[in-house]
């Protein structure tokens, strides 16, 4: 390793190394750009996860409230079905208490 290397071969040697540097450089300007879109991207994902949280929820309360309101309904509904079979009930009875009394007055009684 004694002898020395001549100017021209520094200068390549130089040249070589800039070059190699620069590709370095441009390497690392790609990469951080791709790792900011990364992180936006992560950004954007944790926001969309807080939505979806915050939709889910809402539907968990929105279901809630369509259960009492089918429970509502049901007894709204249940209370024409109740009507109608008291009405049913005293008309049948009104019958019955009708033929009983023209048997009755049929017998003498």
């Amino acid at each position: 390793m004694d002898t020395p290397i001549t100017r021209a071969e520094h200068e390549e040697f130089r040249r070589a190394m800039e070059a190699e540097n620069q590709r370095l450089a441009d390497e690392d300007r790609r990469q951080n750009r791709r790792i900011e879109l990364v992180e936006e991207n992560i950004r954007q994902i944790s926001a969309l996860t807080t939505s979806v949280e915050k939709l889910a929820a809402n539907m968990e309360g929105m279901v809630k409230e369509l259960e009492k309101q089918g429970e509502r309904l049901d007894v709204l509904e249940n209370r024409d079905g109740e009507m109608w079979r008291k009405v049913t009930g005293h008309v049948i009875t009104v019958i019955i208490g009708a033929v009983i009394g023209y048997l009755f007055t049929q017998i003498g009684m």
